[in-house]
């Protein structure tokens, strides 16, 4: 037997280190190295390994195997992983704790257990817990397996005396190897157990699903060579009291990345919305300043969403600026651009930002619209509730183009939108149906404001 040694790690990228640092050279992290301990290896005791050397194939010989994927049962869930589950791969799922993750694994399992064997592997909860969420999802099913264990050894015993097509972790952070002295959740541990689930994966022709808790800062707890390892990244958000969640998918090596799922959830589980974009405008208020809607792509599929704005005079020096569902230092440059080419005064007022919904926004089209919203609660003046706004802001001032425009406006005109104002560079691009809905095209910002607030 080796001699017990100690090391760090950082617990963000796996650094190591012979004693604790502040900050880790590699990732740049504060206070996050871990002490672990580890069995040293002798010099001369290592084992000899028979391995098999692998075959080397030439690029264009290699066959390529369509593969048949598993439904989910939701629509939704088969759009972010790109047409639904890949035999064989490795999926992990974060969110917030309550976000609803074990909901959606058990509705998952539901549907899979149809013509395939589950095992579900609990280390949170009991098997009779897990019984009452399943009575009241209307998911028991004979095909799913459940046990309550947390030593990954047993687990893989388990595989190998049922031998099941699907495997349920939840979650990642509560399984421990008994070959390692590290406590569970630790960096060793999660990456020890994720590369062994991952071979037992591939070799075996298992689908695995890992739930994983997140920080506080919203990243998936634990080194970040977890996410490399594995074949899927899913993302679970909302907010807490909000009944709407939105599943995306940051890694996908067997589709697309820029697909959202949206969820509702009741109080029989969570339900595909097939219509974000009602949703999102629901109970909109239509008589109100600051109250904007804009066109967005989500993946391919269009999204109407509304922004509101207000602003308010303050006395102190420094106003303040908030956002909610938009990324702060875009605000603030939008804010910038008011004042610089449109000459809004806008150093003497607070400002708020929030998208309806408990929704986030990313894409740049919707700049036009977070422009238009401030100006209207400045300036306290109504925007045409029937008016929607897509284009992306310079900081000179000009409205630049965006893609998809066709689908933007095709999405608008089916809710009963007229008007449309969208950059002046996108005119080609959208002339086959000027005849069914109002285009103002605008190739500034003080422009199209003069067309949004005459």
């Amino acid at each position: 037997m080796g001699k017990l040694r100690s090391r760090f790690v950082c617990s963000e990228c796996a650094y190591e280190s012979v004693g604790w640092m502040g900050k880790c050279p590699s990732c740049q992290k504060w206070n996050t190295f871990i002490e672990e301990t580890y069995e040293e290896t002798l010099p001369g005791k290592a084992k000899a390994l028979n391995l098999d050397m692998p075959q080397i194939v030439s690029l264009s010989d290699v066959e390529v195997l369509t593969t048949n994927r598993i439904e989910t049962g939701s629509n939704e869930l088969d759009r972010v992983l790109g047409g639904g589950l890949v035999p064989a791969s490795l999926i992990l799922i974060g969110g917030e704790p309550g976000i609803g993750k074990s909901t959606l694994i058990l509705q998952i399992c539901a549907k899979i257990a149809q013509l395939n064997k589950v095992l579900y592997i609990s280390g949170e909860e009991s098997v009779g817990q897990i019984k009452l969420r399943a009575d009241r999802l209307n998911a028991v099913n004979p095909s799913i397996y459940m046990v309550s264990e947390t030593s990954y050894e047993v687990i893989e015993s388990m595989i190998d005396r049922e031998k099941p097509e699907f495997i349920v972790i939840d979650s990642i952070q509560t399984i421990y190897s008994e070959f390692l002295s590290s406590a569970p959740g630790s960096v060793s541990q999660v990456r020890d157990i994720t590369a062994k689930l991952m071979r037992k994966a591939k070799k075996d022709g298992i689908t695995v699903f890992i739930v994983g808790h997140v920080t506080k800062e919203g990243s998936i707890a634990g080194p970040r060579v977890l996410e490399h390892m594995v074949d899927t990244v899913l993302y679970f958000e909302g907010e807490r009291h909000q009944d709407f969640r939105i599943l995306r998918a940051v890694k996908n090596r067997f589709g697309s990345t820029n697909e959202i799922g949206v969820f509702e959830m009741t109080s029989s589980g969570l339900n595909d919305v097939t219509n974000p974009s009602s949703v999102m405008l629901d109970g909109r208020s239509s008589n109100q300043p600051g109250s904007v809607v804009v066109g967005l792509i989500e993946g391919t599929r269009p999204l109407l969403a509304e922004i509101q704005a207000l602003t308010s005079y303050t006395s102190f020096s420094t106003p303040r600026r908030q956002a909610t569902g938009f990324d702060y230092n875009r605000l603030t440059m939008l804010m910038a651009v008011l004042e610089k080419k449109v000459g809004m005064q806008l150093n003497s007022f607070d400002a708020y930002l929030n998208v309806t919904g408990g929704f986030r926004i990313d894409e740049p089209a919707a700049d036009l619209g977070i422009v238009a919203a401030i100006a209207s609660s400045f300036t306290n003046k109504q925007i045409d509730p029937y008016t929607v706004f897509f284009g992306e802001v310079g900081l000179t001032g000009e409205v630049r183009s965006v893609n998809q425009m066709e689908k933007r406006i095709t999405e608008s005109l089916r809710l009963g939108f007229k008007r449309c104002i969208t950059p002046k560079l996108n005119t080609n691009t959208v002339s086959n149906i000027q005849k069914e809905i109002e285009i103002m095209t605008v190739s500034s910002v003080e422009e199209a404001l003069q067309v949004a607030l005459p």
